[in-house]
This record gives structure tokens, C-alpha cells and sequence, in this order.
């Protein structure tokens, strides 16, 4: 059925209790997953200067974090004797990125979290996993 399963990650617990099923199913098919991490760039700042100054080490402390996710899910597939690789992108807009890792590595589902805010908080914060949903074209599985 499924065969390559993109495993998105943003090291929260929500996050790696998705990461969990998502091996947990590609141990019971047979599949590989690819374990993914968006690195959001700081945002443009109206203070120039302090940008300049904060950018690089915010640049290098997200990498590293990126690095210490992608390894956990690793660990954890190689626990599960499931194949994974891993890899990270930096994007603006997390799902897009999301979407465009799952063309691109050819995986056939997406397994990620959702935080299921509701209401305004919902409409204030957005929902990335919603996003995935509605601009990809493999199924999602959403785990809570």
C-alpha cells in the first residue's frame, strides 16, 4: 500500500507522538520514511540593524535544532528496523515546503501532528497541517 512515508517533525512531543505512529506503520507495510524539518527564517525586522546582528546565530541555533530532530526520528526509526533518511529546508511557509519535500522524495502519505486549535485561535495561528491537506496530493494522516 503505502511505500515511502514523509515524517515531518518540529521536535515538539506532538510532533514525535506522530513521528511514532508514522513508523510504527511503516514497520507494519514494509515502508521507508524520510523524516522533515522546516526551518521558518526570522522574520524581516523594521529594526535593520538588530536583524542583522540577531540572523546569523538564529540561522546557525536552527540548523542545530533541525539536526537534533532529524536525529531523534532516526534513532527512532533504526529502533523500529524501518529505512529512513532525513533532510531540512528553510521556508516562509512551512506547509509548502512540506508539500514540495513529498513530490520531491516520491512519498505516498504524509504523517504529521495537529494541534486541533479550534475557533479564533485556529484563524489567528493558522494550521499548517491544514494547509498540507489542502495543497498536496498524497493523503495525510493527522495524529492528536
Amino acid at each position: 500500500m503505502f511505500k515511502h512515508i514523509l515524517l515531518p517533525t518540529d521536535g515538539s512531543e506532538l510532533s514525535l507522538h506522530a513521528v511514532d505512529i508514522g513508523l510504527e506503520l511503516a514497520a507494519k507495510l514494509g515502508a521507508r520514511v524520510y523524516a522533515f524539518h522546516v526551518i521558518v527564517p526570522l522574520p524581516a525586522s523594521a529594526y535593520f540593524a538588530e536583524f542583522i546582528l540577531v540572523e546569523p546565530e538564529y540561522t546557525k541555533e536552527a540548523s542545530a535544532n533541525a539536526e537534533r530532530y532529524l536525529a531523534d526520528v532516526r534513532q527512532r526509526a533504526a529502533a523500529a528496523g524501518v529505512a529512513c533518511e532525513s533532510g531540512s529546508e528553510s521556508d516562509t511557509r512551512p506547509y509548502s515546503a512540506i508539500v514540495d519535500a513529498a513530490r520531491k522524495h516520491q512519498c505516498d502519505l504524509i504523517v504529521m501532528a495537529s494541534h486541533g486549535w479550534r475557533g479564533f485561535d485556529r484563524l489567528l495561528l493558522g494550521s499548517e497541517t491544514h494547509k498540507v491537506i489542502l495543497n498536496g496530493d498524497v493523503p495525510v494522516l493527522v495524529c492528536r
